[in-house]
């Protein structure tokens, strides 16, 4: 009898991470959507989202 552990049963590939509809610029130090609007302001995208979290330092910096 082989003994796994727990985890390992139930473990998952790691996802990759969603392509963001926005982008960072570094010049203004807030992302930017495709049509140069800031994504902070984008309520749509917000209620989608939950929030811009930016990928280009920390991943708990939060630029809205």
């Amino acid at each position: 009898m082989t003994i796994t552990p727990f985890a390992l049963r139930f473990a998952r590939p790691q996802a990759d991470e969603p392509a963001a509809p926005y982008a960072f610029d570094r010049t203004e130090q807030v992302n930017v959507l495709a049509d140069g609007g800031y994504a902070a302001e984008d309520t749509a995208l917000l209620a989608r989202l939950g929030s811009t979290a930016s990928t280009a330092g920390s991943k708990t910096h939060w630029d809205d």
